[in-house]
């Protein structure tokens, strides 16, 4: 069941300023959780205060759980508080004079005390926080206290929640760790999902489903795998991974390329020349003094190498190897290319 749906919003500030949100659409079913990736400034944290009611859209319409929360058109436009949204947000917001189990509580005034305090010790109980009820937010960890912003906004049993780059403010040990643990929350208790990041990697990890953000505009959104081995656009392309372009000519036996020929799954035309999508690891090579291509630069990155080869066309490729592979800048090497999934885009003028 669609829980969440965006239909052709938009959103601006100023009359003289691009939008902030382009014309989105998109569906978030029950249960699933939903990753908005995209860099600064392309509309992630605006889209998240518009379906929490924070912003209200210039056009378009928002509907949570069958009920529409904003309408433009029809001037439609529910407060925060009756949308059945919670939110956790970059700097957790934790009222540093209460207890944790105070600003757990924050949000069940109008429950009985006891029926408070249960869901207080229930909800604090799940993220692993029971003994810290009496104690105050600056006493806590960062990870600590960013599992008292998650118990907050699930307390009330919101029937969705949504998160603003809930890691950003961590170590990437601690990043790492807490993702997974925020993710485990959120399946054991089936809660709907909304969160936005620009790292790739917290999406694909966390996300049944990755929305990718460009200026407002989504460019994509689908599985993680879809969005990484079959991106839409160029954009998508090189923002989910690193990518290479090279030029390509459809010709009856493929796609015919410096680096090799491979299928023309999208069906060009023949005769049309395309941009060819060449990730680091479809790439690798034998060192070879009668090569053509040279490597121009290694970078380390402790599991493996990434090496730069620069073509004889001047177009260069990066090519993933073991970290245990070195070779020096300036060795002249024979690249091959084993391009498992072929994406091609039209080629630009």
């Amino acid at each position: 069941m669609a829980l969440v749906h965006l239909e052709h919003v938009t959103k601006r500030f100023g009359a003289d300023r691009p939008p902030a949100t382009d014309g989105l659409s998109f569906t978030v079913e029950s249960g699933r959780i939903l990753a908005l990736l995209g860099p600064s400034g392309c509309g992630k944290t605006t889209t998240l205060r518009l379906i929490a009611g924070f912003e209200t859209p210039d056009q378009g319409r928002i509907a949570i759980a069958g009920r529409t929360v904003a309408d433009a058109d029809r001037g439609i436009h529910v407060a925060p508080e009756a949308r059945g949204v919670g939110v956790v947000f970059q700097d957790y917001a934790l009222f540093p004079h209460l207890t944790i189990g105070q600003n757990v509580g924050f949000g069940l005034e109008r429950t009985s005390r006891s029926e408070r305090r249960a869901r207080v010790a229930q909800v604090l109980d799940l993220v692993g926080l029971t003994d810290f009820a009496e104690r105050y937010p600056h006493e806590l960890s960062g990870g600590q206290q960013q599992r008292v912003a998650v118990a907050r906004a699930l307390a009330p049993a919101p029937t969705l929640i949504l998160l603003d780059e809930p890691f950003s403010n961590l170590d990437a040990d601690l990043r790492a760790q807490m993702r997974d643990e925020v993710e485990k929350i959120l399946r054991a208790t089936g809660t709907t999902a909304i969160f936005v990041t620009h790292d790739q990697e917290e999406a694909f990890t966390i996300a049944d489903q990755v929305g990718v953000l460009d200026q407002g505009r989504l460019e994509q959104v689908g599985a993680p795998e879809v969005i990484y081995h079959n991106p839409a656009t160029p954009f998508v392309a090189e923002f989910v991974g690193a990518a290479d372009f090279l030029p390509g000519l459809v010709s009856r036996e493929g796609i015919v390329t410096e680096i090799g020929v491979f299928g023309n799954l999208n069906g060009r035309a023949l005769g049309s020349r395309v941009r060819v999508m060449i990730r680091p690891d479809d790439v690798t090579f034998v060192p070879d003094a009668a090569g053509e291509a040279v490597i121009v630069r290694r970078y380390f990155r402790g599991s493996e190498n990434l090496y730069c080869l620069d073509l004889p066309s001047g177009h260069r490729v990066h090519s993933s190897q073991p970290s245990s592979a070195a070779f020096p800048n300036g060795l002249r090497v024979r690249p091959e290319a084993h391009v498992l999934h072929v994406v091609t885009f039209p080629a630009t003028s």
